[in-house]
């Protein structure tokens, strides 16, 4: 009877969990936990509700590797027609105290980053989004060509509700 109630709260409990806004979710997964200044992260999508505005996020998982308490990215959001816009962005990944930010047991940490807000994708065909690390120590003009403790990089689109 116990086993019983508990697989039903477990049904009941991932029924609740999934997310019915969620039109877009990939994550690309590093090799050795690092992440070359060279190799931007790409991710395409199409088939988005064109009447539909839209919310997205970039998602990082950091280790203990990563040496930063905030992280610069380089986006570029290619629309079907060619039309490119490109961003630098700025995240917060730690505290002033040096506790990671975002969720997760043990190391291995998940932030979920604002890309996007309140976007509608209005053209049918293939939307491109290309993500690349911008990191510099300080005082130093290049770039780090090898960013340790960057372990996954997502890319999230939910629909917003009305």
């Amino acid at each position: 009877m116990l086993n019983r109630i508990l697989i039903c709260l477990c049904l009941l409990l991932s029924l609740v969990s999934c997310n019915s806004k969620l039109e877009f979710s990939k994550f690309e997964t590093l090799k050795e936990g690092s992440w070359a200044m060279d190799r931007p992260v790409n991710f395409e999508f199409s088939d988005l509700d064109s009447l539909q505005t839209h919310n997205m996020y970039i998602n990082i998982r950091n280790d203990n590797n990563f040496e930063f308490s905030n992280l610069f990215l380089i986006t570029e959001l290619e629309y079907p027609d060619g039309n490119t816009q490109k961003d630098t962005l700025e995240y917060a990944m730690a505290k002033p105290t040096g506790e990671w930010l975002g969720k997760g047991l043990g190391s291995v940490k998940e932030s979920k980053l604002w890309y996007r807000e309140g976007i509608v994708f209005p053209d049918s065909g293939v939307y491109k989004v290309k993500v690349t690390h911008a990191m510099r120590k300080n005082g130093d003009i290049d770039g780090i060509p090898v960013l340790e403790g960057i372990t996954d990089i997502g890319l999230e689109i939910e629909k917003i509700s009305q």
